[in-house]
């Protein structure tokens, strides 16, 4: 296994336990729960961000912009059934 692999399966990690918290906090009654919840949702978000960087550094994620024409056409394809 190598670096690469490993980040990205720990993004993928911090990202679904990003939505287990979320919901948590969202669907917690106990204001306590709540404000546990939201501090460690904090912390997992900085840890995806942190991940994140690190990866976009060594050019292990790259994000491709996509084109303003290419976006209206998407959608105007939507707004006509397309």
């Amino acid at each position: 296994m190598n670096d690469q692999l490993i980040m990205d399966n720990y993004l993928l990690v911090l990202k679904s336990t990003v939505e287990v918290f979320v919901h948590g906090t969202l669907e917690s009654s106990n204001p306590d729960v709540r404000k546990l919840l939201k501090e460690g949702l904090d912390v997992i978000m900085q840890a995806q961000a942190d991940t994140y960087d690190t990866m976009t550094k060594y050019g292990w994620y790259t994000i491709n912009n996509v084109q303003t024409n290419v976006i209206n056409q998407t959608i105007c394809n939507i707004q006509s059934g397309n």
